[in-house]
């Protein structure tokens, strides 16, 4: 198999999974759903790499294990924190702006682009399955297990201590400073980052394209520039008085020690 051939038929399979699931959304009347795939959705792209190159093995077996373990986990994760809520409040404004055209506007610029992104982001993780030969010692391999074992680290624990710290009451419309939160303010997200740069280097390990780096590079900008930190803050800073506070004596991103308030 050709690495061309690959790529189209991991695009075909986005875009057909992505599909189903905006058919899905459109009787729910919630597009919210196409999070609950973005960990599912690499899961997939690696397995039918894995099987439409056969390379089984150990470094191809060690990165599809990585990807399927967090992607199952993220997956779970949102399901079991998203259950029986509301449809995203961003999606309910784009719903009201653009009335009887959003279930099409949906699928080109939530389920199709959110598919694109998939497939770019994936491309270290499909090329390795083409070039992968190798079962032995590797040691760029090695310190990408490293990376990718941190960032699971970081956004299980992030996760859980959130979760925990919504399940109270008493906390409502606070801030979680404590734990992970209180050296960055998105231990979640950093966590992802970690994840994608780690999976690149077992990818870059095990044989891939230098220039598949443009996967985890579009992560780390999607993560601290557009839908992560910065989409995220725009509504913290209005719902939570306590939030500015915390942004100035926080990492916004990187972990790093508190910084004293004035």
């Amino acid at each position: 198999m050709v690495l061309s051939d690959l790529f189209l038929i991991n695009a075909t399979v986005i875009a057909g999974m992505m599909f189903v699931v905006w058919l899905i959304s459109l009787p729910l009347r919630d597009v919210s759903i196409i999070d609950l795939m973005w960990g599912s959705g690499f899961v997939v792209v690696t397995w039918c790499s894995l099987f439409l190159t056969q390379a089984f093995h150990l470094w191809a077996w060690i990165l599809v294990g990585c990807v399927t373990l967090w992607g199952v986990r993220l997956s779970g994760y949102l399901v079991w924190r998203n259950l029986g809520k509301p449809e995203d409040f961003r999606y309910r404004q784009m719903r009201k702006k653009n009335g009887r055209w959003f279930p099409l506007l949906s699928l080109l610029i939530v389920f199709w682009l959110q598919g694109a992104i998939m497939w770019i982001v994936s491309l270290p993780v499909q090329t390795a399955m083409l070039v992968s030969e190798s079962d032995g010692m590797n040691l760029i391999a090695g310190v990408g297990v490293l990376i990718w074992l941190i960032g699971l680290m970081f956004e299980s624990i992030g996760d859980f201590q959130l979760a925990k710290f919504k399940s109270n009451p008493v906390n409502e419309g606070k801030v979680l400073d404590s734990g992970l939160w209180r050296y960055t303010r998105h231990p979640n997200y950093f966590g992802d980052f970690l994840i994608w740069w780690g999976l690149y280097f077992i990818a870059f390990g095990d044989g891939c394209y230098w220039w598949t780096i443009i996967g985890p590079v579009m992560m780390s900008i999607f993560l601290m520039h557009v839908s992560g930190v910065t989409l995220l803050e725009k509504s913290l800073k209005d719902r939570k008085p306590e939030y500015a506070n915390y942004i100035a004596r926080t990492s916004a991103f990187f972990p790093a020690p508190p910084r004293r308030s004035r």
